[in-house]
């Protein structure tokens, strides 16, 4: 009768003192052999190949390329690839970003040895596993957003409905700011968020609305009944 063949590992955090962390918890863990490590993403599609894991353990934000970019790499190239990302965020956006990608499961950074045990033997089993914290946000997440999205009426009688099948809520509030008229200092400001962080969310609000600059952006946000224009 054959042993029962170790979970094989990739271990990918530009972190090093928390990589040797991570790894002397899955050391004490028998079943579990780390086979390799890397501490960017772009390291991910290499690491795979040369070492066949059973399991990627990716961190989501990384100098270069990120856990998020590293796992659809993955995907694309070992359909087969079972990522859990490593976070320190419980926003439900990076949460549905990484599993639209391809992620099987989401760990937040603050879990404890027992729940990265537990997640990797489920997720190595073929399952799925989200930290307790990330699963209630995001079940009140859609709680909200299914009522926030039922279609609303200003006090001028316009009815306006928010784009939140396409953007995030941050992104939301900085097209309403753009669609009052706020340079970017003034929505950071109003926001309390730095100038380059409003930037980016401009940036991804013209790609996601597929617009060329702001003032297209916000004449289509009127005209779908995305913004309020009081």
């Amino acid at each position: 009768m054959s042993e029962e063949r170790n979970i094989r590992i990739v271990l990918i955090d530009d972190h090093k003192l928390f990589r040797e962390g991570v790894k002397r918890i899955l050391e004490f863990e028998p079943s579990f052999e780390v086979v390799a490590e890397g501490s960017d993403g772009s390291e991910a599609t290499k690491l795979v190949k040369e070492n066949n894991p059973d399991i990627v353990l990716m961190d989501i934000n990384m100098p270069n390329t990120n856990g998020v970019e590293a796992t659809a790499d993955l995907v694309r190239y070992f359909p087969n690839s079972k990522v859990i990302i490593l976070s320190i965020h419980d926003d439900e956006n990076y949460v549905t970003h990484a599993l639209k990608t391809g992620a099987l499961g989401y760990l937040l950074k603050e879990m404890d040895a027992d729940a990265l045990i537990e997640a990797i033997k489920v997720v190595s089993e073929g399952g799925s596993y989200l930290h307790p914290k990330v699963t209630h946000n995001l079940v009140l997440e859609y709680r909200r957003l299914a009522k926030e999205n039922r279609p609303s009426v200003n006090d001028r009688g316009i009815e306006y409905r928010k784009p939140l099948h396409l953007l995030t809520k941050r992104e939301c509030q900085v097209l309403q700011l753009l669609a009052d008229g706020k340079s970017n200092r003034a929505v950071a400001e109003t926001l309390y968020i730095s100038e380059k962080t409003v930037k980016n969310h401009v940036s991804n609000i013209l790609q996601k609305m597929n617009c060329n600059d702001r003032t297209q952006a916000v004449v289509s946000a009127i005209r779908k009944g995305w913004v309020e224009v009081i």
